[in-house]
């Protein structure tokens, strides 16, 4: 399939990259800075373009692959009547590119993506689209990159979406909150990375609850106490640890 990407950042690049390698042709990148519009078209060996006005008008698939806030401006700025435009948000109702075409879509990659990592991610796609045969034609080209395919409406994209915002971004944040707090106590961060590993491998045998382990969990007073002592110089993680210790237990106090 002939397609167009719309936007220069994470999604569009790693998404661009395994559309090309999945051996679709890119007809064109368009980017509003020229920079990044040129560095995605070399990578992706596409004509690129600065102006939605030269945008090409000979694809099968358009590919808005914009920030959220882009998005809902799109349509003011872009019109394609009779061709099939996506985006690629989670938590963009698909009828925010309508005025661009009555033919638009969702392909929305359940993944963090960034441009600088040098492989293809396990990347489940969901899709969705104004009319039933729309929804074909854009599942049958996310199945040319994924093995997962499905079918989410705006609202269950929307709470997947949520989901993975604590899965991933607050996650991290924890990690960088040790990161940073094993950096000024002088001990090795590097010796904490299999037990992310061991943790996020159990949840894709058991549910997340059945593997909580730790001293919250446990009832473990005194090395809570412990380490809560240990917080005092870093009030920041001290509330964190305080605020999970009471959810834990009283979730499991519940269960």
């Amino acid at each position: 399939m002939r397609v167009v990407i719309i936007g220069s950042g994470n999604t569009a690049t790693v998404l661009g990259r395994q559309i090309a390698a999945a051996g679709h042709e890119i007809g064109q990148v368009l980017s509003r800075q020229e920079e990044h519009a040129a560095l995605l078209g070399r990578q992706l060996q596409s004509p690129f373009a600065t102006g939605l006005e030269n945008i090409v008008r000979d694809a099968g698939l358009y590919i808005a692959a914009v920030s959220d806030s882009a998005l809902l401006s799109l349509g003011e700025r872009l019109s394609l009547p009779g061709k099939l435009v996506v985006h690629t948000a989670g938590s963009v109702p698909g009828n925010v590119l309508q005025p661009i075409s009555d033919r638009y879509g969702v392909l929305y990659p359940l993944q963090s993506l960034r441009k600088e990592i040098g492989y293809f991610p396990e990347m489940p796609l969901l899709v969705d689209a104004a009319h039933p045969e729309d929804l074909e034609t854009i599942t049958a080209f996310a199945r040319t990159l994924s093995a997962n395919v499905q079918t989410a409406g705006d609202d269950t994209r929307r709470k997947l979406h949520l989901a993975g915002v604590f899965i991933n971004n607050f996650s991290n944040y924890l990690y960088t909150l040790a990161a940073d707090y094993c950096g000024k106590e002088k001990i090795d961060f590097s010796l904490l990375l299999p037990l992310i590993k061991e943790t996020a491998e159990r949840v894709t045998h058991a549910a997340p609850r059945e593997v909580q382990t730790g001293p919250a969990i446990r009832g473990d007073g005194i090395t809570i106490e412990k380490h809560l002592e240990l917080l005092d110089n870093y009030e920041n993680i001290k509330e964190l640890y305080e605020l999970f210790t009471h959810q834990i237990q009283e979730f499991y106090k519940e269960g």
